[in-house]
């Protein structure tokens, strides 16, 4: 016998001595340890970085407002410092009046100058930058001319200018007012703390990655120098392999991801200096998770031979079922692992791994700086498969019980060993993902809307109340019969009125999205009586079985299906009595448990859901995910768009 077990994430077979019989989870020296990551993945928000520049200015300014602090019990300004103030305050009225003075004049003159030298600034700057070779000189240069055509640096310049000026006079102004010392002494200070306070933007310079190859105890090593943030993760995860640790998997996002020098495989022998060989997995989390900077690595590089890394296309997947990685024996690294439920969209990056995928949540990629690892579908597929079959062979057989049938206990067995070989049938019976992508629904073409529930939920008088308040923008397909016309009924308008043969041949050619018999009667809804109603502009409502999605999804219509979800037993109970109805505690919980069949087989194929707990509610409700398919793209199968 074979038996198959899963060890970090992979399938493994053994032979049926009784090694495997009590199968256990992997011990912990065995998984992955993400040596710096934050737990809760998905739900983190990442500290705001701050500048070198900035930390030197609000150092800078605390120093000035302690020595204001220390000033503070004089009763006038020291002025000492300055022979010109000096000599003002001992004679503020030293000086001759110019009569012929124009201020105004005077300031536009200054300012024409000012502009005149910041010219040639800006040009000279240029010049120099043209004149250096070397790249960081360049960049340097290129942040000193961001700087200056700043608004705010030019004017504090024509301020300094101006200040300049009249001090460099033989004879400077004297004060209109007695405080005009105190006050200018004040506006200074308040001036140097509102450009302190200002983030100048400016990323610090950083050292870039780089690595080298020499002998280290008699092995060829490679050192990798890297810098590694407070608030970015280094991204790698390591196991232990006998007493080495060794790098087994780079995660996107993180600062071994962005340096390309670390890669999986290689051997870590030392961190800064510190041993590294020898150690356990946990061991090295603790070292990691203190150390900040600049990160030097002594690794063994890996003997595999890898291609060289290529850009990988984004792969955008609905969900179709939960998954929760604290529950999963099986996630090499339950710190890395993505949490999601039945219908969130995530974005695939990376399937190096094909047993586990790196991905992001929609919505969550400003609050997730690593990638987080899914399980990968076939991986996903082979396992949900062999856990369906180990059910069925310890269940007995029971009459009724469709899956428990011994042909589909053979199908099901066929599938567990050829997942590849029957990927369509297997999508089928064990649900994955299934690949998605944006799409605007034209102004002329809209999507056809249908509302899915159990009986007694409401989805029809919504229905009906949408078509009747708004006539000239909703609509209603005109179904087919094989009855006869009745005296008042147009053909095409009230129905489609065919012989029961030509019904049989549309429903054998697959036209029609549903179809039934009634009072020896057939009745059917087409696929062409929703296009003609979409051709005229208008959005085809539908009221359908579960039964029907599959059939209208695989057409062209682009639907968007909408679940209508009964509210609690009591309030479903009130609400009937409103219409008059007296439902039996049994039939209220036969409605309830019938929308739970139907969420848990069809409710990854719903687009949006309302619970029906008030009837105006539920139609504002509606109204607005109707509006929302106008002004905003939403995710539909790929597969609609090709």
């Amino acid at each position: 016998m074979i038996t198959t077990s899963y060890t970090n994430g992979h399938m493994t077979e053994s032979d049926g001595r009784g090694v495997e019989a009590n199968q256990e989870e992997p011990q912990q020296w065995h998984r992955e340890m993400a040596v710096d990551c934050p737990g809760d993945l998905g739900a983190r928000t990442l500290p705001v970085r701050r500048s070198a520049q900035l930390e030197r200015i609000r150092q800078h300014q605390e120093d000035r407002r302690r020595k204001e602090e220390e000033g503070k019990n004089r009763q006038e300004l020291d002025l000492t410092a300055s022979i010109r103030l000096k000599k003002l305050s001992q004679n503020p009225k030293v000086g001759i009046d110019n009569p012929t003075f124009d201020p105004i004049e005077e300031f536009r003159i200054h300012l024409l100058s000012c502009q005149n030298k910041l010219e040639e600034l800006l040009m000279s700057l240029k010049q120099v930058q043209h004149c250096l070779s070397d790249g960081q000189s360049q960049e340097d240069v290129e942040l000193v001319l961001q700087l200056v055509q700043k608004t705010d640096f030019q004017k504090a310049f024509n301020i300094h200018n101006a200040v300049a000026q009249h001090m460099n006079r033989p004879s400077p102004p004297f004060p209109h007012t007695d405080r005009a010392q105190g006050l200018a002494h004040e506006a200074v200070l308040l001036a140097h703390d509102c450009v302190a306070e200002q983030e100048m933007q400016l990323e610090p310079l950083t050292p870039d990655p780089c690595e080298a190859l020499t002998q280290w105890g008699g092995e060829t090593v490679k050192i990798v120098r890297m810098e590694k943030a407070m608030d970015i993760p280094l991204g790698a995860t390591v196991r232990n392999d006998m007493d080495s640790v060794v790098i087994s998997r780079i995660v996107k996002g993180g600062a071994a991801e962005r340096s390309g020098l670390l890669h999986e495989g290689d051997e870590v022998l030392e961190i800064n200096g510190v041993e590294i060989r020898g150690k356990d997995v946990n061991e090295v989390f603790d070292i990691l998770a203190e150390m900040h900077g600049t990160l030097t690595f002594i690794l063994i590089p890996s003997s595999q031979n890898k291609p060289p890394p290529i850009k990988e296309t984004v792969v955008h997947v609905k969900a179709h079922f939960d998954y929760d990685p604290s529950d999963d024996p099986y996630v090499p690294c339950r710190e890395l692992g993505l949490c999601f439920q039945k219908g969130d969209i995530l974005h695939i990056i990376s399937q190096d791994d094909p047993n586990w995928w790196q991905a992001y949540r929609d919505g969550d990629e400003d609050n997730q700086p690593l990638a987080g690892l899914v399980p990968g579908k076939s991986f996903q597929q082979q396992r949900e498969a062999m856990k369906q079959t180990i059910e069925e062979d310890k269940e007995p057989e029971k009459s009724g019980k469709l899956w428990c049938a011994k042909k589909n206990k053979k199908k099901r067995k066929k599938l567990l060993y050829n997942v590849k070989q029957n990927d369509d049938n297997d999508s089928e019976e064990i649900l994955t993902y299934e690949e998605m992508a944006l799409y605007h629904q034209p102004a002329n073409r809209k999507r056809p809307i249908a509302l899915i529930g159990p009986p007694n939920c409401g989805q029809n008088d919504l229905r009906q109340r949408l078509l009747s308040s708004q006539p000239d923008r909703f609509g209603g397909a005109v179904p087919h019969t094989t009855r006869n016309r009745r005296d008042v009924e147009v053909s095409g308008r009230d129905y489609h009125f065919v012989s029961r043969q030509a019904f049989d041949m549309d429903a054998t050619a697959g036209k029609f999205i549903e179809s039934g018999e009634f009072e020896k009667n057939l009745y059917g809804t087409s696929t062409d009586s929703v296009r003609q109603l979409i051709n005229m502009g208008k959005i085809c409502l539908l009221c359908l079985h579960t039964q029907s999605l599959k059939t209208l999804r695989s057409s062209d219509l682009k639907p968007y299906i909408i679940f209508i979800a009964p509210p609690s037993q009591e309030r479903l109970r009130a609400l009937l009595t409103k219409e008059s109805k007296n439902p039996k505690p049994e039939e209220l919980r036969d409605i309830i448990e019938k929308a739970r069949e139907m969420e848990q087989n069809f409710g990854h194929l719903f687009d949006a859901a309302i619970v029906n707990t008030d009837q105006d509610k539920a139609y504002q409700e509606l109204l607005r995910l109707i509006n929302k398919l106008d002004t905003e793209p939403q995710w539909v199968p790929s597969s609609w768009l090709r």
